[in-house]
């Protein structure tokens, strides 16, 4: 799961660090529409992954929690791979979205340094979509919200389970705090990139929008390698030894 966990976190940070250094290395800042499409693709399938990924993280410490001695018999290679298998899928059902949303446009600037579907479909010539557009739309946010209920859920349930003992409650320090601190990171960005392209302010100066556009793709690919890397016990004791030694 934390192999995943990495390798989508490479997929988003793929899909908008490149095109921006070569923006900043270039005096033109233009980009296809092709290319656009392909962002917003890529951008959207990484944040939607992310929470699927992390909704089966919750599922995982669930099992291991709660039922410890039935963990290998459950979590059998086999439904490893189908679970991080249905969590990198999410990806394809964006490529309907981004196929309703290509349409002629008629306007050429976005006010993002990376390309979104709201953004595009704003200088679309055409609403005529308007209805597939809000049905997907709503479908996507009632999966992810249905999502984010199982993880509350889950982390509700092993929080009383785990009031029981002692040992139990160091487990759920342990293995779920940096999944809750990642979750909660996560969620905070997006919500708040979300409210931001529908109800923030149109004339806040361009570099304080830049700024608040780019951080959701700085704060959670920074935070999650801090995180659990420092919860894998060798990376830890490597750190407190070379600290130590200086």
């Amino acid at each position: 799961f934390l192999c995943s966990f990495c390798i989508n976190g490479l997929y988003g940070a793929t899909g908008f660090y490149p095109r921006f250094l070569f923006d900043l290395l270039s005096s033109s800042h233009e980009i296809s529409y092709e290319g656009c499409l392909l962002q917003a693709f890529v951008m959207y399938s990484f944040a939607c992954c992310e929470m699927s990924i992390l909704a089966v993280m919750a599922y995982d410490r669930y099992v291991a929690i709660c039922q410890p001695l039935r963990y290998h018999s459950i979590m059998t290679r086999r439904r490893l791979a189908a679970l991080v298998g249905s969590s990198l899928a999410h990806m394809f059902y964006f490529s309907l979205s981004i196929s309703v949303t290509s349409t002629k446009l008629c306007g050429s600037k976005l006010q993002k340094l990376f390309c979104v579907n709201v953004m595009i479909y704003e200088l679309a010539c055409s609403k005529s979509d308007t209805l597939a557009n809000n049905i997907i739309a709503h479908a996507t946010i009632q999966i992810y919200v249905l999502h984010g209920f199982f993880i509350v859920w889950t982390y509700v349930h092993l929080a009383i389970t785990c009031t029981n003992s002692k040992e139990d409650r160091v487990k759920f320090i342990q293995t779920c705090i940096p999944h809750l601190v990642s979750l909660i990171v996560f969620i905070f960005v997006v919500m708040f990139d979300v409210m931001f392209m529908r109800f923030g302010s149109k004339t806040l100066p361009q570099s304080l929008m830049n700024l608040i556009g780019i951080k959701f793709v700085i704060f959670p690919p920074l935070v999650n390698p801090i995180i659990y890397g420092f919860k894998l016990q060798k990376i830890r004791h490597r750190v407190a030894g070379y600290v130590n030694k200086h």
